[in-house]
C-alpha cells in the first residue's frame, strides 16, 4: 500500500525552523542547519510543514508501506511527548460507599484529530467516535454512555482552521473500522464535525454503520 510523506531538499533548505513549527506531529528538526524528517514512519503526508516553507524545499513523495507498532506501545517518536502514540487501559467504574465513581474510559492518546497518526494500531477493529471537544463538558456522563469500548478523537470545525474531511477518509480507508459515531452540540457550527465525517465515509467507499447523538447546551441528548 503506498502512502504519502514529505520529502526536505537540503539544497533549499536554509534552517529557519518554519516547517519544524508547523509540524503537528512534531517529528521535523533541524540538524547541522538543515530541516530533517525525524520519523518517517510516523509522517502523515498532509503536509501542514509545506506552506511554512519560504524556499520551497518541501515536498512530497509516495513510500511503501508504513512501519506498524506493536498494541500497547508507544510510537517513537521526536519532539512533543504529547504527540506519541499510546493504547490505554480503559478503567472500570469504581464504587464508595454507595456513590458511583466516573472512571476515564479513554482507550488512546492523543485525541486531537489533528494529531492522530492514520494508521494508530488503535484504529484496527475500532468502535469510532468523532466528538466535537464541547460534548464531554455538557454531558455529565459522556465516558461511560460515549467513549466505552471506543476510540475516542475529538475536534472544533469552529476554532480549527483545517477541514477533518480528508484526515477522517485516510482514517477510515486505510484502517478497518467497525463503526462510526459522531457526537455533536446542538449549535450550527457543530455541523462542520458531522459534515466531514460524512463525507470522509463517502470518499472512503466503505460501507460501514454510523449514527449521529445531538447534545444540547444544558447537557441533554436530542436525537440518537
Amino acid at each position: 500500500m503506498k502512502r504519502q510523506i514529505i520529502k526536505i531538499d537540503e539544497d533549499k533548505c536554509v534552517g529557519c525552523g518554519l516547517c519544524a513549527s508547523a509540524c503537528h506531529l512534531s517529528i521535523i528538526g533541524i540538524e547541522n542547519g538543515k530541516a530533517k524528517l525525524l520519523n518517517p514512519d510516523v509522517c502523515d503526508g498532509l503536509g501542514m510543514c509545506l506552506p511554512n516553507c519560504p524556499n520551497e524545499a518541501i515536498s512530497f513523495i509516495e513510500v511503501d508501506g508504513i512501519k506498524q507498532p506493536e498494541k500497547n506501545d508507544s510510537v517513537k517518536q521526536s519532539g512533543c511527548p504529547g504527540n506519541q502514540v499510546k493504547t490505554l487501559e480503559p478503567k472500570k467504574v469504581s464504587q464508595k460507599n454507595d456513590i458511583f465513581e466516573i472512571s476515564s474510559q479513554l482507550a488512546q492518546w492523543p485525541v486531537q484529530i489533528q494529531l492522530v497518526p492514520i494508521n494508530a494500531p488503535y484504529f484496527d477493529n475500532a468502535h469510532l467516535l468523532v466528538a466535537a471537544d464541547c460534548t464531554a463538558f455538557s454531558y455529565g456522563n459522556f465516558h461511560n454512555d460515549m467513549m466505552k469500548n471506543k476510540v475516542t478523537i475529538i475536534g472544533c470545525p469552529k476554532l480549527d482552521t483545517q477541514d477533518y474531511t480528508e484526515k477522517l477518509t485516510k482514517i477510515i480507508k486505510n484502517n478497518n473500522i467497525k463503526s462510526v459515531t459522531i457526537a455533536r452540540m446542538e449549535v450550527p457550527c457543530c455541523g462542520g464535525i458531522e459534515n466531514a465525517v460524512k463525507n470522509a465515509l463517502i470518499q472512503s467507499e466503505k460501507m460501514i454503520p454510523w449514527n449521529v447523538i445531538t447534545i444540547s447546551t444544558t447537557g441533554e441528548i436530542l436525537d440518537v
